[in-house]
C-alpha cells in the first residue's frame, strides 16, 4: 500500500490519490452491496427450480402475479426475515395441490437462514439428503407422511439447534443413526411408521430435554436401552410394534412425568418391574401382545391416574391385586389372554368410569356376582372362556348404556335366563349350562347367542335358529313350518307337542314325585351305607382300586355288568392296543363308553402300568376339551375305565368315511383344531406339573353329536418333572411321533406341538400329510398352492372369514411341524393365536403358496412367532 501511495504522489501527484482511494472504495462497497444481493437472488432461483410450485401457471409470468418470484416472501407457503432471506418453509400436502415431488430437486445448502422446515403429506419422494446437515438454523424440521427411503443421515446431528423433528409415515430404513444424540435441544423426536431395523442407539439418552419420543410401527430389535431412564422430562413413549426382546428396564421408573407409555406388539419377556408403580402421571399404558410372565405387580395399583390399561395376550400369571379398584378412573381395562387366576374380581365394583372391560381366556373361578350395578357406563364386557359359575340375575346387567356388548361365553354358568334383560347390542351366552325355556325378554337384545346349554322348549320368533343349536330339547313351533326355506337349520329341530289337558297333571307327577323319590333313597341310603360303602367305595385290598362314579351318585358294579351283558360283543364298538371299548346306557339314562383292559392283557405289565396312568392323569385334570373320566375298575379280575361317550367317534373315522367327511365343513374342522389346541395348551401351561399326551392323533380325538372334540387316550401320557432327564422309550402313533424322539429319546411339550401340527394339517387335507412333508424340500412342493391340498371333497369356502381361519390353521400347521423343536411355538402361543382378530389379506387363498405358508412374514402375521 505505501508503493502504490509513493508511486501515486510522484507520478499523478496528490489530487490522483484522493481519487484513486475513492475507487478502491467503491470497488469495496460494490463487492458488499453484490454480495448482499446474491443471497435472496439464490433461494429464489433455487425455488423457481425446484418443481414444488408450478411454474408454468401465467401467475408467475406476471409482474404483478401474486405467484411471481419477486413475491415470495409474500406466499402462505414462505417466510423471509428483514434481509429478505427465507427462513421458513411449510408445505401442507392436506392444503396444497402438490403431489409426489422430489426432495432432490431443491438445492437446501442456499438456505443459510433456514429456521422452518415443514413438508408433510405431499408425498415427498427420494432420500433425505445430507446437505440437510448444512441447515445450522434449524429448529423444526417436518417431513412426516411422504415416500421418503434411504436411511436417515446422520448429518441431521448437526442440527444442534433442532427442536422438532418429524419424519414418520414414510419409508425409511436402516437403523437410527448414533449422531441424532448429539440434538439435545429436541423436545419431539418422531420416527414412527417406516421401516427402521437394529437397535436403539444408547445416545438417545442424552435428549434430556425430549418430552415426545415415538419409534412405533418399525423393525426394532434389540433390548430397550436402560439410557431411556435418563429422559426425565418425557411425557410420551411409544415403542410399540417392533421386534424389541429383553426386559422392561426398571430405570423407565424415573420418567415421573410419563402420561402415555406403549410397549405393545413386540417380544417383550420377564415380569413387569415394580418400578412402573413410580408413573404416577400415567394415563395409558399398553403392554399388550408381548411374553411377560409373573404375576401383575401390586405397584400397579400406585397409577391411580390411569384411563387405559392395556395388558392382553401374554403369559401373566397368578390371582389380580386385591386393590385393583384404587385406579377408579381406568375406563379402558384389558386383561384377556393371559392366565390369571382366582376368582371373580370383587374389587372392580369400585371402578365406575369403566367402558370396556375384557378379562377372557382366562382361568378365573368362582361366581358372577348379582350386580354389575356399578358400570354404569360400561359398553363392552367380556369375562368369556374362564370358568366362572353362577346364575344370571335380573340386576346384573343395570347399564345406563343399553348398546352394551356382553359375552359370558364358555363358562360354567347356570340357571335360567332372567325375564328381564337390557336392550344390549349383543349378548353371548353360548357354551354354558343355562337351563329352562328362552324367556320373552332375549327378543329386546339386538344380537343373541344362546347355543350349547340345556335351554328347552319352544324357540321365539325373534331368535335366529343358528343361535340356539346344541340345545337338544328346545322345538319349534308351528308358523316355523312355512318358514323353512327361510331357515334350514331349523329342520335340526324338533316341533313342538301341543298342549294337553294331561299336561297339568304330569306337571304335578314330574314335580312331586322325584321329591317322593329322593327322601326314600336318603332314607335307605343312611340304612345301608355302610354295607353299600364296602361294595361300591374305593378299595384298596391287595393294591385294587374300584371306584365309578357319575353326576346322579354312586354307581353299582353290577349295574356296568347288566349294562353290557358281562360285555358282549354286541355291544363292543372298537378295539384299541391293548383292550375293546363298549357302549352301555345305565340305568340312570346315560350312556357311556367302557374301555376295558382284557383279562390276558392284564397280566401285561405294560398295560397294566398304562391302564393306571391313564387313571391317574385324567382323575385330576378338567377342560372341555379332553374327555370326562366317570369312573374305573382296577381289580386284578377285571380292569375298565368308564368315559363320556362321543357320538362321532374318532377324528380319524370321520376324515377317512367320504359320507361323514362331506358333512364335515370347514367351520366344524376349524373347531376341532382350535378345541384341541386349547386342550394341550391346557395340559402343557395350566396344570401344577405339565403333562405331555405324547400320542396325539386324529384317533385320539374323539367328536360328540355337536362335533366338539376331546383329547383321549392318556395311556401313554407323562408328567414332566423339571429335575430329571425325561427320557423315555418312545411312544405314539407312526406318522405323528415328533422326528427328535427318534435320537434325543427326551420326551418334552413340543413332542406334542409337533403331533398337533400333522393333525391340524390332517384335518385341513382331509388325509395323512405324510407326502406332503416328506417332499416340502422340493421347489415343486413349496410352489404348490394352499388350495391344491385342502379336501377336495368339500366345495371351496366363500366365507372371507373362514377362508382366513382356514391360512392360519395352515401357518400354524407349518410352524408346529419344524424340524428343529425349538423354533416350533408352544401350546400356549398357538391357543392365543386362535384368539386374535386378524385383518382381512389382500392376496386370495388360490395364490398362496406353501413357501409363503412357511415364511417369516406369514408367521409374524398371524401372531405364531417363537417368542
Amino acid at each position: 500500500m505505501n508503493l502504490i501511495k509513493y508511486l501515486v504522489f510522484n507520478f499523478y501527484g496528490p489530487k490522483m490519490w484522493m481519487v484513486f482511494l475513492l475507487l478502491i472504495w467503491g470497488l469495496i462497497i460494490g463487492t458488499e452491496s453484490s454480495t448482499l444481493t446474491s443471497q435472496p437472488e439464490m433461494e429464489a432461483n433455487a425455488i423457481y427450480n425446484s418443481g414444488w410450485w408450478n411454474t408454468s401457471n401465467g401467475w408467475w409470468n406476471t409482474s404483478d402475479g401474486y405467484y411471481n418470484i419477486s413475491n415470495r416472501c409474500n406466499w402462505g407457503q414462505i417466510s423471509c426475515n428483514k434481509a429478505g432471506s427465507i427462513i421458513q418453509i411449510n408445505i401442507d400436502g392436506f392444503n396444497s395441490d402438490l403431489w409426489g415431488i422430489s426432495f432432490g430437486t431443491l438445492n437446501l445448502s442456499t438456505f443459510h437462514n433456514l429456521e422452518s422446515l415443514v413438508i408433510m403429506n405431499v408425498r415427498l419422494r427420494g432420500t433425505i439428503p445430507k446437505e440437510i446437515g448444512h441447515l445450522s438454523k434449524l429448529t423444526h424440521l417436518d417431513l412426516s407422511y411422504n415416500s421418503l427411503v434411504g436411511e436417515i443421515p446422520p448429518s441431521l446431528g448437526s442440527l444442534r439447534q433442532l427442536k422438532h423433528l418429524d419424519i414418520s409415515h414414510n419409508s425409511l430404513q436402516g437403523s437410527i443413526p448414533h449422531e441424532l444424540g448429539f440434538l439435545t435441544n429436541l423436545t419431539t423426536l418422531d420416527l414412527s411408521q417406516n421401516q427402521i431395523k437394529g437397535e436403539m442407539p444408547l445416545s438417545l439418552g442424552n435428549l434430556t430435554q425430549l418430552k415426545h419420543l415415538d419409534i412405533s410401527y418399525n423393525s426394532l430389535q434389540g433390548s430397550i436401552p436402560h439410557e431411556l431412564g435418563f429422559l426425565t422430562n418425557l411425557t410420551t413413549l411409544d415403542l410399540s410394534h417392533n421386534q424389541i426382546k429383553g426386559e422392561i428396564p426398571s430405570s423407565l421408573g424415573n420418567l415421573k412425568k410419563l402420561e402415555y407409555l406403549d410397549i405393545s406388539n413386540n417380544k417383550i419377556e420377564g415380569s413387569l418391574p415394580l418400578e412402573l408403580g413410580f408413573l404416577r402421571k400415567l394415563t395409558t399404558l399398553d403392554l399388550s401382545f408381548n411374553s411377560l410372565n409373573g404375576n401383575l405387580p401390586i405397584s400397579i395399583t400406585n397409577l391411580t391416574q390411569l384411563e387405559s390399561l392395556y395388558i392382553s395376550s401374554n403369559f401373566l400369571t397368578g390371582s389380580l391385586p386385591s386393590n385393583l379398584g384404587q385406579l377408579n378412573n381406568l375406563r379402558i381395562l384389558l386383561l384377556n389372554n393371559n392366565s390369571f387366576r382366582g376368582t371373580f374380581p370383587i374389587s372392580l365394583n369400585n371402578l365406575t368410569q369403566l367402558e370396556y372391560l375384557d378379562m377372557s381366556y382366562n382361568f378365573l373361578t368362582g361366581s358372577l356376582p348379582i350386580s354389575l350395578r356399578n358400570f354404569s357406563q360400561l359398553k363392552t364386557l367380556n369375562i368369556s372362556h374362564n370358568f366362572l359359575l353362577g346364575a344370571l340375575h335380573s340386576n346384573l346387567f343395570p347399564f345406563t348404556y343399553y348398546k352394551a356388548f356382553i359375552d359370558l361365553s364358555h363358562n360354567n354358568i347356570s340357571g335360567d335366563i332372567p325375564s328381564t334383560l337390557g336392550d344390549f347390542q349383543q349378548l353371548l351366552l353360548n357354551n354354558n349350562n343355562l337351563t329352562g325355556t328362552i324367556p320373552r325378554s332375549i327378543c329386546d337384545v339386538n344380537d343373541v347367542d344362546i347355543s350349547y346349554n340345556y335351554l328347552r322348549g319352544p324357540i321365539p320368533l325373534c331368535v335366529q335358529p343358528s343361535a340356539v343349536i346344541g340345545n337338544k330339547d328346545v322345538c319349534t313351533k308351528s308358523y316355523y313350518n312355512q318358514t323353512y326355506f327361510q331357515y334350514p337349520v331349523l329342520k335340526n329341530f324338533q316341533p313342538c307337542r301341543p298342549a294337553k289337558k294331561s299336561d297339568r297333571v304330569n306337571y304335578y307327577v314330574v314335580i312331586v314325585l322325584p321329591i317322593l323319590i329322593i327322601l326314600i333313597l336318603a332314607f335307605s341310603f343312611l340304612m345301608c351305607f355302610k354295607f353299600r360303602h364296602k361294595s361300591t367305595t374305593t378299595s384298596t385290598k391287595n393294591g385294587d382300586l374300584f371306584c365309578i362314579w357319575n353326576y346322579d351318585g354312586k354307581i353299582a358294579y353290577d349295574d356296568i355288568i347288566r349294562a353290557t351283558e358281562d360285555f358282549d360283543m354286541r355291544y363292543c364298538i372298537g378295539t384299541g392296543a391293548y383292550g375293546s371299548v363298549y357302549k352301555a346306557q345305565l340305568p340312570c339314562g346315560k350312556v357311556v363308553a367302557l374301555k376295558k383292559l382284557h383279562g390276558y392283557e392284564a397280566e401285561v405289565p405294560a398295560f397294566d402300568e398304562s391302564f393306571r396312568n391313564e387313571v391317574k392323569i385324567l382323575s385330576e385334570i378338567r377342560h372341555r376339551h379332553i374327555v370326562k373320566l366317570y369312573g374305573f375298575c382296577l381289580h386284578k379280575r377285571i380292569m375298565f375305565l368308564i368315559y363320556q361317550y362321543m357320538e362321532k367317534g374318532s377324528l380319524f373315522s370321520v376324515l377317512y368315511d367320504d359320507v361323514e367327511a362331506t358333512k364335515f365343513n370347514w367351520r366344524k374342522r376349524l373347531n376341532i383344531v382350535k378345541g384341541v389346541s386349547s386342550a394341550l395348551s391346557y395340559l402343557h401351561h395350566d396344570c401344577t406339573t405339565p403333562i405331555v399326551h405324547r400320542d396325539v392323533s386324529s384317533g385320539n380325538i374323539l367328536l360328540n353329536s355337536e362335533w366338539q372334540p376331546s383329547v383321549s387316550d392318556f395311556g401313554t401320557a407323562r408328567l414332566l418333572q423339571h429335575d430329571s432327564s425325561n427320557r423315555t422309550i418312545v411312544a405314539g402313533t407312526i406318522g405323528y411321533i415328533a422326528p427328535e424322539l427318534a435320537y434325543t429319546m427326551v420326551v418334552s411339550e413340543k413332542c406334542d406341538v409337533y403331533s398337533f401340527g400333522v393333525v391340524a394339517l390332517e384335518t385341513l387335507m382331509g388325509r395323512h400329510p405324510q407326502e406332503l412333508l416328506s417332499s416340502l424340500q422340493l421347489a415343486s412342493t413349496q410352489n404348490m398352492k394352499l388350495c391344491e391340498v385342502l379336501d377336495q371333497r368339500l366345495p371351496f369356502p366363500n366365507n372371507a372369514m373362514v377362508l382366513l381361519d382356514i391360512i392360519r390353521v395352515a401357518v400354524i400347521a407349518f410352524a408346529c411341524l419344524n424340524f428343529n423343536p425349538s423354533s416350533r411355538p408352544t401350546m400356549k402361543r398357538v391357543s392365543q393365536s386362535f384368539a386374535t382378530e386378524l385383518t382381512p389379506l389382500t392376496i386370495p387363498l388360490s395364490e398362496i403358496s406353501m413357501q409363503q405358508l412357511m415364511s417369516q412374514e406369514f408367521k409374524a402375521l398371524f401372531h405364531i412367532l417363537n417368542h
